[in-house]
């Protein structure tokens, strides 16, 4: 591999921020901070750039295999790479879904072919695969997600029997979509009652209700604490649950940790009249009182990491009615861009942006050798211009499905450069594919 020298820039590590020079040989951080006088095969000039670890982003839905129509595992990790994320951890909800170890092992192998950024996938739970899951190996899958809510195939576990058996003898990580499925088939059928297949996108969050959330996550603490098990809940979207987690211990010493989203922190109900569907997600993006609780939540750890839950849809699926078109929204070429603007108006610092999206994914999932700019870690890093503008349009997006709701939005804060596992994947606007991404592995 060749060696990269980047000198004179500003590193943002460990809730500091220092300048120097880094020094990258075989895939790793050799040397950092300081004035580095070496010779490298890749010299770039860090002068008025910001160095970042690469963001880990530990929800994404990258389609493959068998929705490839939407994105796969080429299209959407360069996306990704080109917005400062080097990792992602992908979810079991394609077809067929990663339910057994070897259609998991299917997706890892195609990942090595074809992925720019680093990766990690999850076990997918069924009603009755708990034999299965128990083989998953700790030590190089990043955990077991179960679909407390609506799903895939039949990979809504609902059954309190599997639920219990699955919590108590799993001994890796499980992350949780926590909407329950009674509540949201109960308002689904009142509200279509009312108002037949014409139902306004308004009514989104009415129907993923803020009760069905806190009921579904209510019920995995529940279980999580009964059986000493280490959960880990996605996309927290309501002020009501924020009281489930504690902010009085580190993060690594949290049984229970939680995740918010970048549209859960961006967008709220009234930005459907604007974007309708293309925000339509689950869980729905709901109503200005439960944005405004979520980044104190985050500032405070309660809320302890920041994901995208990338999961893209073909714009002609998300033009359908609202029972029609899909959830979901591409993200994940944008998530630093989001954080950015949150940062400019003085909302949260770089030091926490690093934090909650580079240290705490590698911390909550004990992730090896990554999320820190230490020395002797993987190089994962992005380099980024906080001063220069751009605009989202078509031409500069990276999705499949090539739409974002971001088009039109001009962003302050630009990736330059992102290095994956030591290679140079994204630089002045140009992808390098002349390495791909690894899988990444876990500590014990």
């Amino acid at each position: 591999m060749k060696s990269i020298l980047v000198k004179n820039v500003q590193i943002i590590n460990r809730g500091s921020i220092t300048a120097g020079d880094m020094l990258i040989r075989k895939g790793r951080l050799e040397r950092i901070g300081g004035i580095i006088d070496l010779k490298a095969d890749v010299e770039l000039d860090g002068t008025g750039l910001h160095a970042i670890p690469g963001i880990i982003d530990d929800q994404v839905h990258f389609r493959e295999p068998g929705l490839t129509h939407k994105a796969d595992l080429y299209t959407e990790p360069r996306a990704a790479v080109a917005g400062g994320t080097t990792t992602f951890m992908e979810m079991p909800n394609t077809k067929p879904t990663a339910t057994t170890q070897a259609l998991l092992e299917e997706k890892y192998q195609t990942a090595a072919e074809k992925s720019l950024a680093n990766y990690s996938f999850f076990m997918g739970t069924t009603n009755d695969n708990l034999e299965e899951v128990l083989r998953t190996n700790p030590r190089n899958v990043c955990g077991v997600k179960i679909f407390m809510g609506s799903s895939t195939g039949n990979m809504l576990v609902d059954d309190r029997r599997t639920l219990d058996a699955v919590f108590s003898q799993c001994p890796l990580l499980i992350a949780t979509h926590c909407e329950d499925e009674a509540t949201i088939r109960r308002n689904e059928a009142a509200y279509r009652e009312k108002y037949g297949e014409d139902l306004p996108i308004e009514l989104h969050p009415e129907i993923r209700s803020v009760e069905g959330c806190l009921k579904s996550s209510l019920l995995a603490v529940e279980l999580a604490k009964q059986h000493n098990t280490r959960l880990h809940i996605l996309h927290i979207s309501t002020k009501d649950e924020l009281s489930l987690f504690r902010n009085d211990v580190p993060l690594a010493q949290k049984r229970i940790t939680s995740e918010v989203c970048v549209h859960h922190l961006y967008f709220n109900s009234n930005d459907y009249q604007r974007l309708g569907t293309q925000i339509k997600c689950n869980p729905a993006v709901k109503g200005p009182e439960h944005q405004a609780a979520l980044l104190p939540a985050l500032l405070d750890d309660r809320l302890d990491i920041i994901a995208t839950d990338h999961a893209p849809h073909t714009w002609q699926e998300k033009q359908g009615t609202y029972f029609n078109a899909p959830s979901g929204l591409p993200l994940v070429q944008h998530s630093l861009n989001v954080m950015l603007d949150f940062y400019q108006k003085g909302l949260i610092s770089l030091e926490r942006i690093v934090e909650k999206m580079c240290h705490a994914p590698a911390v909550c999932f004990n992730i090896e050798g990554r999320g820190f700019l230490d020395e002797g870690n993987w190089a994962d890093l992005a380099l980024v211009d906080l001063n220069r503008e751009w605009t989202v349009a078509k031409d500069n997006l990276y999705y499949k499905c090539g739409w974002s709701p971001f088009e039109g939005h001009t962003f302050k804060g630009k990736v330059e450069s992102t290095i994956v596992s030591g290679h140079l994947a994204w630089h002045a606007g140009h992808f390098n594919e002349e390495k791909k991404g690894e899988r990444i592995l876990f500590k014990g």
